[in-house]
């Protein structure tokens, strides 16, 4: 999920933004002026601003030059329509694009999805589909392309094997009772499921671990449940 920024004086604007982009699945922070911008882009992983240009304390100009001295992120400026020379300084100092008010939020939306677009592929952030990438010692799960490999070589599972093995590694560390994985993998109540639960835990086991008598990954938590060791430790 990205995360994206909207930083405006006029809270109505604010709250206009935030009902557009939440609608369409983004998570947003709000500043109302460019401290406040600053100290949000500090404290949080933002991957978008928008920014309005006339603000107090620290308009958007000086802002958007403040974060260009340390990072990339994609600037997209807030400006009336009189504010022609704003936009251009705007743009000279880093933002990367501008949207004039009043706009139309089918407008934002689409320079949001595009400026976004653009950062991801030319490297500014690594792409949605490395957030889908679970590495565990030698193991790599791909859940993009629905694919395992133990020390670089493939690994063959059934869907039921590559769910639970999802489920572990995305919790590494965490145990889980055989009721939770039947439940998560199978989404289907766990009754009587301790013994289906341990016979595809043992096929799985039997195809990434070099020993399954004495695994590296898979461990069993005795009376409680199955995880997968932090770093294959």
């Amino acid at each position: 999920m990205y995360h994206i920024l909207i930083c405006d004086d006029d809270r109505d604007i604010v709250s206009a933004l935030d009902i557009y982009l939440t609608s369409e699945g983004y998570k947003t922070y709000h500043a109302y002026d460019g401290l406040e911008a600053l100290k949000l882009v500090e404290e949080h992983d933002i991957h978008l601003i928008l920014m309005d240009v006339m603000m107090p304390r620290l308009d958007g100009i000086r802002a958007t030059a403040k974060l260009r001295e340390s990072t990339n992120i994609p600037i997209i400026l807030l400006t009336a329509k009189s504010e022609d020379s704003d936009k251009v300084l705007g743009l000279n100092i880093g933002a990367d694009d501008y949207v004039t008010k009043p706009f139309n939020p089918i407008e934002v939306l689409a320079r949001v999805k595009s400026q976004l677009r653009r950062y991801t592929t030319l490297g500014g952030r690594p792409k949605e589909d490395d957030a889908l990438l679970f590495r565990n010692g030698g193991i790599v799960l791909d859940d993009g392309a629905k694919s395992v490999s133990v020390d670089g070589e493939p690994v063959n599972l059934t869907p039921i094997e590559y769910n639970i093995l999802l489920l572990l590694m995305k919790n590494p560390g965490r145990v889980f009772s055989t009721g939770q994985i039947y439940e998560l993998v199978w989404n289907d109540p766990s009754l009587g499921s301790e013994n289906t639960v341990a016979v595809h835990i043992r096929h799985l086991r039997e195809k990434i671990e070099i020993d399954p008598a004495e695994p590296r990954y898979l461990k069993v938590v005795w009376g409680l449940g199955y995880k997968i060791e932090k770093g294959g430790a």
